[in-house]
């Protein structure tokens, strides 16, 4: 799981500006618990203030390309 820090992004809930987490999650898939390929890639937001979560199809496209 990749987390990083969306600069400038303010959050639509709670109306604070800098704490908005993207975070992608990459599900692979596994043989007897080896992990082989990646199959698909989760992309969502989180608010650290009010833990408000944002998928990747509600964001703006200008936060998306950061």
């Amino acid at each position: 799981m990749e987390q990083r820090k969306l600069v400038g992004a303010t959050c639509s809930y709670c109306k604070q500006t800098n704490t908005l987490n993207l975070i992608e999650q990459a599900n692979f898939f596994h043989l007897f618990w080896i992990k082989l390929f990646k199959i698909h890639t989760n992309r969502f937001a989180e608010c650290s203030h009010c833990k408000k979560a944002y998928l990747e199809k509600e964001l703006p496209s200008e936060i998306i390309r950061t």
